[in-house]
């Protein structure tokens, strides 16, 4: 999946969708960083909370949904 060049909702909602997936799939914050990363992906911990930018040019994608308390890591 390639970096979105706009602020297309569905294609900002299909990012959020497979971030999320590869979070339940990883075992450990780091392995999750490093999944992401294969697909050109970031998350960044901000004081509103944690941002997914692309990779290597860090550009905002948008706020990731917070996790449910059960599926913490």
């Amino acid at each position: 999946m390639s970096a979105p060049s706009t602020k297309d909702p569905f294609i900002i909602a299909q990012v959020m969708e497979l971030v999320i997936r590869e979070r339940e799939h990883a075992l450990s914050p780091r392995e999750w960083q490093h999944r992401l990363a294969g697909y050109g992906y970031a998350v960044r911990e901000t004081d509103e909370g944690h941002v997914v930018e692309t990779l290597p040019h860090h550009i905002e994608i948008g706020l990731l949904p917070e996790e449910a308390p059960a599926a913490a890591h």
